[in-house]
Protein backbone atom coordinates (compact mmCIF):
# COMPACT_ATOMS: atom_id res chain seq x y z
CA UNK A 1 0.00 0.00 0.00
CA UNK A 2 1.50 3.33 -1.11
CA UNK A 3 1.20 6.46 1.06
CA UNK A 4 0.12 9.59 -0.83
CA UNK A 5 0.14 13.15 0.55
CA UNK A 6 -2.26 15.60 -1.13
CA UNK A 7 -2.06 19.31 -0.30
CA UNK A 8 -5.28 20.88 -1.56
CA UNK A 9 -6.96 24.26 -1.73
CA UNK A 10 -9.70 25.70 -3.94
CA UNK A 11 -12.65 24.52 -6.03
CA UNK A 12 -10.53 22.51 -8.48
CA UNK A 13 -8.80 20.79 -5.57
CA UNK A 14 -12.17 19.84 -4.07
CA UNK A 15 -13.27 18.32 -7.39
CA UNK A 16 -9.97 16.44 -7.56
CA UNK A 17 -10.46 15.01 -4.05
CA UNK A 18 -14.02 13.94 -4.90
CA UNK A 19 -12.68 12.12 -7.97
CA UNK A 20 -9.92 10.42 -5.96
CA UNK A 21 -12.37 9.22 -3.29
CA UNK A 22 -14.82 8.04 -5.94
CA UNK A 23 -12.28 6.02 -7.93
CA UNK A 24 -10.00 4.84 -5.09
CA UNK A 25 -9.88 1.03 -4.87
CA UNK A 26 -8.48 0.80 -1.33
CA UNK A 27 -4.89 0.06 -2.39
CA UNK A 28 -3.40 3.43 -1.33
CA UNK A 29 -3.31 5.34 1.95
CA UNK A 30 -4.02 9.07 1.67
CA UNK A 31 -3.16 12.02 3.89
CA UNK A 32 -4.95 15.27 3.00
CA UNK A 33 -3.75 18.71 4.13
CA UNK A 34 -6.00 21.71 3.48
CA UNK A 35 -6.55 25.26 4.72
CA UNK A 36 -10.23 24.85 5.46
CA UNK A 37 -12.81 22.10 5.75
CA UNK A 38 -14.89 23.49 2.84
CA UNK A 39 -12.31 22.02 0.45
CA UNK A 40 -13.09 18.48 1.65
CA UNK A 41 -15.93 16.28 0.28
CA UNK A 42 -18.68 15.26 2.71
CA UNK A 43 -18.17 11.48 2.49
CA UNK A 44 -14.71 10.46 3.64
CA UNK A 45 -13.37 6.88 3.25
CA UNK A 46 -11.61 5.15 6.13
CA UNK A 47 -8.19 5.05 4.41
CA UNK A 48 -7.98 8.88 4.27
CA UNK A 49 -6.47 11.05 7.03
CA UNK A 50 -7.25 14.77 7.16
CA UNK A 51 -5.32 17.76 8.57
CA UNK A 52 -6.45 21.39 8.55
CA UNK A 53 -3.57 23.89 8.72
CA UNK A 54 -1.52 26.27 6.55
CA UNK A 55 0.95 24.09 4.57
CA UNK A 56 3.23 27.10 4.03
CA UNK A 57 4.15 26.71 7.71
CA UNK A 58 7.35 24.65 7.75
CA UNK A 59 7.00 23.54 11.38
CA UNK A 60 3.48 22.17 10.87
CA UNK A 61 4.17 20.51 7.52
CA UNK A 62 7.37 18.91 8.81
CA UNK A 63 5.37 16.94 11.41
CA UNK A 64 3.18 15.40 8.71
CA UNK A 65 6.22 14.66 6.53
CA UNK A 66 7.68 12.44 9.25
CA UNK A 67 5.87 9.64 7.42
CA UNK A 68 7.58 8.18 4.36
CA UNK A 69 5.33 9.20 1.47
CA UNK A 70 5.55 7.60 -1.96
CA UNK A 71 4.29 10.77 -3.64
CA UNK A 72 3.18 14.31 -2.79
CA UNK A 73 0.57 16.13 -4.89
CA UNK A 74 0.07 19.90 -4.64
CA UNK A 75 -3.08 21.49 -6.00
CA UNK A 76 -3.49 25.03 -4.68
CA UNK A 77 -5.01 28.25 -5.97
CA UNK A 78 -2.23 30.67 -4.95
CA UNK A 79 1.16 30.78 -6.69
CA UNK A 80 3.15 31.95 -3.64
CA UNK A 81 1.57 29.22 -1.50
CA UNK A 82 2.56 26.57 -4.04
CA UNK A 83 6.18 27.76 -4.08
CA UNK A 84 6.39 27.98 -0.29
CA UNK A 85 4.82 24.55 0.19
CA UNK A 86 7.17 22.98 -2.37
CA UNK A 87 10.18 24.56 -0.65
CA UNK A 88 9.04 23.26 2.75
CA UNK A 89 8.68 19.72 1.40
CA UNK A 90 12.15 19.76 -0.15
CA UNK A 91 13.66 21.01 3.14
CA UNK A 92 12.36 17.83 4.79
CA UNK A 93 12.61 15.30 1.95
CA UNK A 94 14.80 15.85 -1.09
CA UNK A 95 13.85 12.61 -2.84
CA UNK A 96 10.07 12.23 -2.60
CA UNK A 97 8.25 12.52 -5.93
CA UNK A 98 6.16 15.71 -6.17
CA UNK A 99 3.36 16.47 -8.63
CA UNK A 100 2.18 20.10 -8.95
CA UNK A 101 -0.84 21.47 -10.78
CA UNK A 102 0.82 24.45 -12.48
CA UNK A 103 -1.31 27.44 -13.54
CA UNK A 104 1.49 30.00 -13.69
CA UNK A 105 4.24 28.46 -15.89
CA UNK A 106 6.49 27.93 -12.88
CA UNK A 107 10.21 27.45 -13.52
CA UNK A 108 11.56 24.88 -11.07
CA UNK A 109 14.49 22.57 -11.85
CA UNK A 110 13.91 19.28 -10.06
CA UNK A 111 14.26 15.76 -11.50
CA UNK A 112 11.83 14.42 -8.89
CA UNK A 113 9.17 17.02 -9.75
CA UNK A 114 6.36 16.68 -12.31
CA UNK A 115 4.47 19.86 -13.19
CA UNK A 116 1.15 19.52 -14.99
CA UNK A 117 0.26 22.71 -16.83
CA UNK A 118 -3.50 23.07 -16.48
CA UNK A 119 -3.80 25.39 -19.50
CA UNK A 120 -1.91 22.97 -21.76
CA UNK A 121 -4.09 20.08 -20.63
CA UNK A 122 -7.30 22.01 -21.38
CA UNK A 123 -5.99 23.20 -24.75
CA UNK A 124 -4.99 19.66 -25.70
CA UNK A 125 -8.40 18.34 -24.68
CA UNK A 126 -10.17 20.91 -26.88
CA UNK A 127 -7.84 20.14 -29.79
CA UNK A 128 -8.97 16.50 -29.66
CA UNK A 129 -12.45 17.65 -30.76
CA UNK A 130 -11.26 19.36 -33.95
CA UNK A 131 -12.28 17.52 -37.15
CA UNK A 132 -9.64 15.62 -39.15
CA UNK A 133 -7.19 15.71 -36.27
CA UNK A 134 -5.57 12.44 -35.13
CA UNK A 135 -6.47 11.31 -31.61
CA UNK A 136 -3.89 9.53 -29.50
CA UNK A 137 -4.89 6.21 -27.94
CA UNK A 138 -5.32 7.59 -24.44
CA UNK A 139 -7.87 10.09 -25.71
CA UNK A 140 -10.11 7.70 -27.64
CA UNK A 141 -13.84 8.36 -27.20
CA UNK A 142 -15.01 10.99 -24.76
CA UNK A 143 -11.87 10.70 -22.70
CA UNK A 144 -13.90 10.66 -19.49
CA UNK A 145 -13.20 7.07 -18.53
CA UNK A 146 -15.85 5.33 -20.64
CA UNK A 147 -13.21 2.98 -22.10
CA UNK A 148 -11.12 1.01 -19.65
CA UNK A 149 -8.52 -1.74 -19.79
CA UNK A 150 -8.33 -4.07 -16.77
CA UNK A 151 -6.28 -7.20 -16.12
CA UNK A 152 -7.81 -10.04 -14.10
CA UNK A 153 -5.51 -10.88 -11.16
CA UNK A 154 -5.14 -14.34 -9.65
CA UNK A 155 -7.81 -14.68 -6.96
CA UNK A 156 -10.07 -12.07 -8.56
CA UNK A 157 -13.82 -12.32 -8.14
CA UNK A 158 -14.05 -12.49 -11.96
CA UNK A 159 -11.56 -15.33 -12.51
CA UNK A 160 -13.12 -18.60 -13.68
CA UNK A 161 -16.50 -17.02 -14.30
CA UNK A 162 -18.53 -17.45 -17.48
CA UNK A 163 -19.47 -14.19 -19.19
CA UNK A 164 -23.13 -15.23 -19.06
CA UNK A 165 -22.98 -15.07 -15.24
CA UNK A 166 -21.67 -11.48 -15.21
CA UNK A 167 -24.44 -8.91 -15.14
CA UNK A 168 -23.39 -6.19 -17.60
CA UNK A 169 -25.84 -3.37 -17.02
CA UNK A 170 -24.65 0.04 -18.32
CA UNK A 171 -21.30 -1.54 -19.23
CA UNK A 172 -19.96 -4.30 -21.49
CA UNK A 173 -16.89 -6.46 -21.91
CA UNK A 174 -15.99 -5.48 -25.47
CA UNK A 175 -12.95 -7.73 -25.89
CA UNK A 176 -10.78 -10.23 -24.04
CA UNK A 177 -7.03 -10.46 -24.68
CA UNK A 178 -5.38 -13.75 -23.70
CA UNK A 179 -1.77 -14.71 -24.50
CA UNK A 180 -1.52 -11.84 -27.01
CA UNK A 181 -4.65 -13.09 -28.79
CA UNK A 182 -7.93 -11.23 -29.23
CA UNK A 183 -11.01 -13.19 -28.14
CA UNK A 184 -14.45 -11.80 -28.94
CA UNK A 185 -16.90 -12.16 -26.04
CA UNK A 186 -19.47 -14.97 -26.03
CA UNK A 187 -21.73 -16.17 -23.18
CA UNK A 188 -19.89 -19.50 -22.67
CA UNK A 189 -16.43 -17.89 -22.49
CA UNK A 190 -14.78 -18.37 -19.09
CA UNK A 191 -12.46 -15.61 -17.85
CA UNK A 192 -9.04 -16.73 -16.63
CA UNK A 193 -6.40 -15.07 -14.42
CA UNK A 194 -4.18 -12.63 -16.35
CA UNK A 195 -6.85 -12.03 -19.02
CA UNK A 196 -6.88 -8.43 -20.21
CA UNK A 197 -10.41 -7.01 -20.49
CA UNK A 198 -11.48 -4.06 -22.61
CA UNK A 199 -14.51 -2.50 -20.90
CA UNK A 200 -16.91 0.09 -22.33
CA UNK A 201 -19.68 1.82 -20.41
CA UNK A 202 -20.74 4.46 -17.91
CA UNK A 203 -17.52 5.81 -16.30
CA UNK A 204 -18.94 5.61 -12.77
CA UNK A 205 -20.10 2.04 -13.32
CA UNK A 206 -16.71 1.08 -14.74
CA UNK A 207 -15.01 2.37 -11.60
CA UNK A 208 -17.14 -0.01 -9.53
CA UNK A 209 -16.41 -2.87 -11.94
CA UNK A 210 -12.68 -2.11 -11.71
CA UNK A 211 -12.78 -2.36 -7.91
CA UNK A 212 -14.73 -5.60 -8.14
CA UNK A 213 -12.28 -7.17 -10.60
CA UNK A 214 -9.24 -6.15 -8.56
CA UNK A 215 -10.66 -7.35 -5.25
CA UNK A 216 -8.86 -10.44 -3.98
CA UNK A 217 -9.46 -12.97 -1.22
CA UNK A 218 -9.46 -11.70 2.36
CA UNK A 219 -10.90 -8.25 1.60
CA UNK A 220 -14.57 -8.63 2.61
CA UNK A 221 -16.52 -6.48 3.49
CA UNK A 222 -14.77 -4.65 0.62
CA UNK A 223 -15.81 -3.78 -2.12
CA UNK A 224 -19.15 -2.95 -0.48
CA UNK A 225 -17.44 -0.81 2.15
CA UNK A 226 -14.70 -0.94 4.77
CA UNK A 227 -16.61 -1.25 8.05
CA UNK A 228 -19.30 -3.22 9.92
CA UNK A 229 -22.47 -1.59 11.27
CA UNK A 230 -25.12 -2.59 13.81
CA UNK A 231 -28.13 -0.65 15.09
CA UNK A 232 -29.30 -0.87 18.71
CA UNK A 233 -32.83 0.35 19.43
CA UNK A 234 -33.07 0.39 23.23
CA UNK A 235 -36.82 1.01 23.11
CA UNK A 236 -37.51 -2.21 21.20
CA UNK A 237 -34.65 -4.46 22.32
CA UNK A 238 -34.09 -6.22 25.63
CA UNK A 239 -30.73 -6.08 27.43
CA UNK A 240 -30.09 -9.69 26.42
CA UNK A 241 -30.79 -8.97 22.72
CA UNK A 242 -28.45 -5.97 22.85
CA UNK A 243 -25.74 -8.11 24.42
CA UNK A 244 -26.11 -10.91 21.84
CA UNK A 245 -26.17 -8.50 18.87
CA UNK A 246 -23.11 -6.63 20.08
CA UNK A 247 -21.23 -9.85 20.83
CA UNK A 248 -21.78 -11.20 17.30
CA UNK A 249 -20.84 -7.85 15.75
CA UNK A 250 -17.62 -7.76 17.78
CA UNK A 251 -16.71 -11.31 16.76
CA UNK A 252 -17.33 -10.52 13.08
CA UNK A 253 -15.25 -7.36 13.37
CA UNK A 254 -12.37 -9.34 14.86
CA UNK A 255 -12.45 -12.05 12.16
CA UNK A 256 -13.24 -10.07 8.99
CA UNK A 257 -11.05 -7.47 7.29
CA UNK A 258 -13.04 -4.63 8.83
CA UNK A 259 -11.55 -1.20 9.52
CA UNK A 260 -14.16 -0.21 12.09
CA UNK A 261 -17.26 -1.41 13.89
CA UNK A 262 -19.93 1.31 13.98
CA UNK A 263 -22.51 0.83 16.76
CA UNK A 264 -25.50 3.17 16.46
CA UNK A 265 -27.80 3.59 19.49
CA UNK A 266 -31.25 5.15 19.14
CA UNK A 267 -33.90 5.70 21.83
CA UNK A 268 -31.22 5.45 24.55
CA UNK A 269 -32.25 4.69 28.12
CA UNK A 270 -29.90 5.25 31.03
CA UNK A 271 -29.06 1.74 32.17
CA UNK A 272 -26.24 -0.73 32.70
CA UNK A 273 -26.72 -1.91 29.11
CA UNK A 274 -26.02 1.59 27.78
CA UNK A 275 -22.95 1.95 29.99
CA UNK A 276 -21.67 -1.42 28.79
CA UNK A 277 -22.04 -0.49 25.11
CA UNK A 278 -20.36 2.87 25.68
CA UNK A 279 -17.44 1.14 27.39
CA UNK A 280 -16.51 -0.59 24.10
CA UNK A 281 -15.73 2.72 22.39
CA UNK A 282 -12.14 2.91 21.14
CA UNK A 283 -10.13 3.62 17.99
CA UNK A 284 -11.66 0.66 16.13
CA UNK A 285 -15.17 0.70 17.64
CA UNK A 286 -17.26 3.81 17.03
CA UNK A 287 -20.22 4.06 19.45
CA UNK A 288 -22.75 6.68 18.29
CA UNK A 289 -25.68 7.72 20.51
CA UNK A 290 -28.53 9.58 18.80
CA UNK A 291 -30.82 11.28 21.31
CA UNK A 292 -33.15 12.67 18.64
CA UNK A 293 -33.76 10.00 15.97
CA UNK A 294 -36.41 7.46 17.02
CA UNK A 295 -37.10 5.72 13.69
CA UNK A 296 -34.72 2.78 13.09
CA UNK A 297 -35.37 2.75 9.33
CA UNK A 298 -34.48 6.41 8.93
CA UNK A 299 -31.40 5.99 11.11
CA UNK A 300 -30.32 3.05 8.96
CA UNK A 301 -30.88 4.95 5.70
CA UNK A 302 -29.00 8.03 6.88
CA UNK A 303 -26.02 6.09 8.18
CA UNK A 304 -25.62 3.86 5.11
CA UNK A 305 -25.69 6.94 2.87
CA UNK A 306 -23.08 8.88 4.83
CA UNK A 307 -20.73 6.17 6.15
CA UNK A 308 -18.37 3.70 4.49
CA UNK A 309 -20.34 0.61 5.57
CA UNK A 310 -19.75 -2.80 3.97
CA UNK A 311 -21.78 -5.15 6.20
CA UNK A 312 -24.86 -4.73 8.39
CA UNK A 313 -25.45 -7.09 11.34
CA UNK A 314 -29.09 -7.59 12.40
CA UNK A 315 -31.25 -9.92 14.45
CA UNK A 316 -33.92 -12.03 12.75
CA UNK A 317 -36.84 -9.99 14.12
CA UNK A 318 -35.35 -6.75 12.79
CA UNK A 319 -34.64 -8.36 9.41
CA UNK A 320 -38.22 -9.61 8.98
CA UNK A 321 -39.69 -6.19 9.82
CA UNK A 322 -37.26 -4.13 7.75
CA UNK A 323 -36.40 -6.30 4.74
CA UNK A 324 -37.24 -3.64 2.17
CA UNK A 325 -35.18 -0.95 3.88
CA UNK A 326 -32.24 -3.34 4.17
CA UNK A 327 -32.64 -4.39 0.53
CA UNK A 328 -32.46 -0.77 -0.63
CA UNK A 329 -29.08 -0.28 1.06
CA UNK A 330 -27.57 -2.69 -1.53
CA UNK A 331 -25.25 -3.96 1.21
CA UNK A 332 -24.62 -7.48 2.56
CA UNK A 333 -26.81 -8.32 5.56
CA UNK A 334 -25.56 -10.72 8.24
CA UNK A 335 -28.72 -12.05 9.91
CA UNK A 336 -28.14 -13.72 13.24
CA UNK A 337 -29.42 -17.14 14.25
CA UNK A 338 -30.44 -18.55 17.60
CA UNK A 339 -27.51 -20.73 18.63
CA UNK A 340 -24.69 -18.19 18.75
CA UNK A 341 -21.85 -17.21 16.44
CA UNK A 342 -19.33 -19.51 18.12
CA UNK A 343 -21.27 -22.59 16.96
CA UNK A 344 -20.71 -21.85 13.25
CA UNK A 345 -18.35 -24.19 11.40
CA UNK A 346 -20.09 -24.73 8.04
CA UNK A 347 -21.08 -22.46 5.18
CA UNK A 348 -23.85 -23.76 2.94
CA UNK A 349 -24.94 -22.65 -0.52
CA UNK A 350 -28.24 -23.77 -2.01
CA UNK A 351 -30.05 -22.15 -4.88
CA UNK A 352 -31.98 -22.96 -8.02
CA UNK A 353 -30.41 -20.03 -9.87
CA UNK A 354 -26.86 -20.97 -10.92
CA UNK A 355 -26.17 -17.54 -12.45
CA UNK A 356 -26.96 -15.62 -9.25
CA UNK A 357 -24.84 -17.92 -7.12
CA UNK A 358 -21.95 -17.68 -9.60
CA UNK A 359 -22.12 -13.89 -9.33
CA UNK A 360 -21.73 -14.07 -5.55
CA UNK A 361 -19.25 -16.95 -5.42
CA UNK A 362 -16.16 -14.82 -4.73
CA UNK A 363 -17.85 -13.22 -1.70
CA UNK A 364 -18.90 -16.67 -0.47
CA UNK A 365 -15.34 -18.02 -0.69
CA UNK A 366 -13.94 -14.87 0.90
CA UNK A 367 -16.25 -14.98 3.93
CA UNK A 368 -15.92 -18.75 4.37
CA UNK A 369 -12.13 -18.41 4.38
CA UNK A 370 -12.02 -15.52 6.85
CA UNK A 371 -14.49 -17.24 9.22
CA UNK A 372 -12.78 -20.66 8.81
CA UNK A 373 -15.97 -22.36 7.61
CA UNK A 374 -16.15 -25.62 5.69
CA UNK A 375 -18.09 -24.97 2.48
CA UNK A 376 -20.92 -27.18 1.20
CA UNK A 377 -22.69 -26.66 -2.12
CA UNK A 378 -26.12 -28.27 -2.29
CA UNK A 379 -26.87 -28.67 -5.97
CA UNK A 380 -30.64 -28.87 -6.24
CA UNK A 381 -31.95 -28.02 -9.70
CA UNK A 382 -33.58 -31.10 -11.22
CA UNK A 383 -35.02 -29.18 -14.18
CA UNK A 384 -31.79 -27.54 -15.39
CA UNK A 385 -29.00 -30.14 -15.44
CA UNK A 386 -26.64 -28.06 -17.61
CA UNK A 387 -26.81 -25.05 -15.28
CA UNK A 388 -26.18 -27.32 -12.31
CA UNK A 389 -23.06 -28.80 -13.91
CA UNK A 390 -21.80 -25.33 -14.87
CA UNK A 391 -22.11 -24.13 -11.26
CA UNK A 392 -20.29 -27.21 -9.94
CA UNK A 393 -17.47 -26.60 -12.45
CA UNK A 394 -17.26 -22.95 -11.39
CA UNK A 395 -17.00 -23.79 -7.67
CA UNK A 396 -14.44 -26.48 -8.43
CA UNK A 397 -12.24 -23.93 -10.22
CA UNK A 398 -12.59 -21.41 -7.40
CA UNK A 399 -11.76 -24.04 -4.79
CA UNK A 400 -8.41 -24.56 -6.54
CA UNK A 401 -7.37 -20.92 -6.73
CA UNK A 402 -8.56 -20.15 -3.19
CA UNK A 403 -7.21 -23.39 -1.74
CA UNK A 404 -10.58 -24.25 -0.16
CA UNK A 405 -12.26 -27.59 -0.63
CA UNK A 406 -15.95 -27.54 -1.50
CA UNK A 407 -18.16 -30.49 -0.62
CA UNK A 408 -20.64 -30.75 -3.50
CA UNK A 409 -23.83 -32.57 -2.51
CA UNK A 410 -26.11 -33.42 -5.45
CA UNK A 411 -29.67 -34.41 -4.73
CA UNK A 412 -33.11 -34.39 -6.31
CA UNK A 413 -34.62 -33.82 -2.86
CA UNK A 414 -34.99 -30.42 -1.28
CA UNK A 415 -32.07 -30.06 1.22
CA UNK A 416 -34.00 -27.66 3.46
CA UNK A 417 -35.59 -30.54 5.35
CA UNK A 418 -32.16 -31.75 6.46
CA UNK A 419 -30.64 -28.33 7.11
CA UNK A 420 -33.47 -27.02 9.30
CA UNK A 421 -32.25 -29.15 12.18
CA UNK A 422 -28.63 -27.96 12.02
CA UNK A 423 -27.53 -25.07 14.22
CA UNK A 424 -23.90 -24.81 13.05
CA UNK A 425 -24.44 -23.42 9.54
CA UNK A 426 -24.19 -20.04 7.85
CA UNK A 427 -26.36 -19.95 4.73
CA UNK A 428 -25.16 -17.80 1.83
CA UNK A 429 -27.87 -16.53 -0.49
CA UNK A 430 -28.42 -13.69 -2.97
CA UNK A 431 -30.40 -10.72 -1.64
CA UNK A 432 -32.82 -10.71 -4.57
CA UNK A 433 -36.38 -9.29 -4.78
CA UNK A 434 -37.64 -12.83 -4.09
CA UNK A 435 -36.53 -12.40 -0.47
CA UNK A 436 -39.05 -9.58 -0.08
CA UNK A 437 -42.06 -11.77 -0.84
CA UNK A 438 -44.30 -12.72 2.07
CA UNK A 439 -43.82 -16.13 3.62
CA UNK A 440 -47.45 -17.10 2.98
CA UNK A 441 -47.04 -16.67 -0.78
CA UNK A 442 -43.73 -18.55 -0.80
CA UNK A 443 -44.62 -21.55 1.34
CA UNK A 444 -45.53 -23.79 -1.63
CA UNK A 445 -42.58 -22.69 -3.78
CA UNK A 446 -39.56 -24.85 -4.62
CA UNK A 447 -37.35 -21.78 -5.07
CA UNK A 448 -34.54 -21.79 -2.48
CA UNK A 449 -34.52 -18.01 -2.12
CA UNK A 450 -38.26 -17.72 -1.59
CA UNK A 451 -37.96 -20.41 1.09
CA UNK A 452 -35.23 -18.56 3.00
CA UNK A 453 -37.58 -18.16 5.98
CA UNK A 454 -37.44 -21.90 6.63
CA UNK A 455 -33.88 -21.37 7.88
CA UNK A 456 -34.77 -18.20 9.80
CA UNK A 457 -33.41 -19.70 13.04
CA UNK A 458 -30.01 -20.15 11.38
CA UNK A 459 -27.35 -17.60 10.55
CA UNK A 460 -27.75 -16.22 7.01
CA UNK A 461 -25.68 -13.86 4.88
CA UNK A 462 -27.74 -12.02 2.25
CA UNK A 463 -25.46 -10.81 -0.55
CA UNK A 464 -26.76 -8.06 -2.88
CA UNK A 465 -26.87 -9.11 -6.52
CA UNK A 466 -25.27 -7.04 -9.31
CA UNK A 467 -23.30 -5.10 -6.73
Amino acid sequence: MKKILIIADGILAKQFLEKVMETEAGENSYTIVTYKEETLPKKRPENFKFFEFDPTSYEKLAIVLNEQFFQVMIMMSNELDVKATYTNIRRVDGKVRIVIMDRWDLKIEDKRLLMLNSREILASRFTDHLPNTPIVAQNIGLGIGEIMEVSVPVGSSYAYRHLASIEQSRWKIAAVYRSNTLILPRPALMLLPNDLLLLVGDPKVLQSVFKSIKRELGQFPSPFGSSIYCLIDMLRMSDKEIDVLLNDALLLHSKLNSNKLHVKIINPTYSKALDKVKSYSNHHINVMIDYFETNPRKALRDDTESMDIGLIVVMNRFFQKNKRTLYKTKLPIFKMGKQGFASLNQGVVLSNDAHEIEQESSVIFDVATQLSLDLKLYSYNPDHESEKNSLIEHFDNLSKIFGREVDVIQSDKNPLVKLRHKDNILQFLPFSPKILETNILSIFSTDMEKLHFKLADNYQLFIPINA
